[in-house]
């Protein structure tokens, strides 16, 4: 089962980690998992795993939500120079193939197998794990109580806002440089006046009642 400490939301602990991991502080190798983009109708779900080296210890790390922009851009890199990194990309096509939990699963998987690193325990955020070979815990709030799974979930966030800043350039009325693909007002407006992208998630509702009112498919700007 998920494991919550308390009711209290605590800033990333690596002797929490280590517990909830089952073992000592500094002992034996953890990887912390999280994705970014799984709610959005448009753009790609991304998810990163992340082992840190051997007594290294990143000061700042927290669910990215609750970092401003360049506090993540500047803990992002500080986390490829400090740690082992693997990230995963699951495209809207698979997205829609699959269902957006089986990719985000996907996703989470890849980049674990990235790691290289089987005898490693594996620390997934939220309440589920996808299958592997080798021991994992889901951690409710996994990205608030392990610095593991809060730099996974900040390289998991920048990765994919760079990604969808770029697809905002070609489809900039949908304002995705600043809504990422979520599905805000302003982003519903621009789906009913300008129709659906090759981008936009058609197994997601929202999509799904777009495009029975309006087959309208936009291209780029070019």
């Amino acid at each position: 089962m998920a494991r919550q400490i308390g009711k209290t939301v605590r800033s990333p602990c690596w002797k929490t980690e280590a517990e909830l991991a089952g073992c000592r502080e500094n002992e034996g190798l953890i990887a912390g998992v999280d994705e970014a983009g799984r709610g959005p109708w448009a753009g790609p779900v991304v998810a990163a795993a992340v082992i840190f080296r051997d007594g290294v210890r990143l000061d700042g790390l927290d669910d990215s939500k609750k970092l401003k922009v360049a506090r993540r851009e500047e803990l992002y890199e500080q986390i490829f120079e400090s740690a082992i990194v693997g990230v995963s990309i699951i495209s809207v096509d698979e997205i829609d193939r699959i269902n957006i939990l089986q990719a985000t699963m996907a996703a989470m998987r890849n980049a674990i197998e990235q790691l290289a690193a089987p005898g490693a325990t594996v620390l997934v955020d939220g309440n589920r794990c996808p299958k592997l070979t080798q021991k994992a815990v889901p951690v409710v709030n996994g990205d608030a109580l392990c610095p593991s799974i809060a730099a996974a979930s900040i390289v998991a966030k920048v990765t994919r806002d760079r990604l969808m800043r770029e697809l905002g350039k070609d489809f900039p009325q949908y304002g995705w440089c600043d809504n990422k693909g979520y599905g805000t007002s302003a982003h519903s407006k621009a789906i009913a006046a300008f129709g659906v992208t090759p981008h936009h998630r058609r197994s997601f509702a929202p999509i799904r009642a777009a495009l029975e009112r309006k087959t309208t498919i936009v291209a780029p700007v070019s």
